[in-house]
């Protein structure tokens, strides 16, 4: 098992690893949209905004693992209302293309710090 940190994600606020590598998977945790680095939790404004920086987060964390975003298997999305789901589905289509992992979208309560989209994540490694 390897776990894995980058700093072009945001440091863990708590006792997880943005992601353990194991069995030629890498599994995600979950991940807010918020600026990478330590210190103040930095989430921009707007549904587009915060899912994009969310996507651009996992991005750099599956990079960091040996991975890519074309190598995910499954797909979990959190979002408070589901009054967003449009905005998060058209985006994601973007952001993935032809790609098409498994995915999960689940209507929750309030996000920490307010978020209004949390991601997790399956994916092979590139090994």
């Amino acid at each position: 098992m390897k776990f894995v940190y980058t700093k072009a994600a945001p440091t863990p606020a708590g006792h997880y690893s943005q992601a353990v590598v194991a069995n030629g998977f890498v599994f995600v945790a979950g991940i807010l949209p918020i600026e990478p680095g330590e210190g103040e939790r930095r989430i921009p404004d707007g549904i587009e905004a915060q899912v994009r920086l969310a996507f651009t987060n996992l991005r750099a964390i599956l990079e960091a693992s040996g991975s890519a975003v074309g190598r995910l298997v499954s797909v979990q999305i959190f979002v408070p209302s589901v009054d967003s789901w449009p905005k998060v589905n058209a985006i994601y289509a973007e952001l993935l293309g032809e790609h098409r992992p498994a995915r999960t979208v689940i209507p929750c309560g309030p996000l920490h710090y307010g978020a209004l989209v949390e991601v997790n994540a399956v994916a092979l490694t590139s090994q």
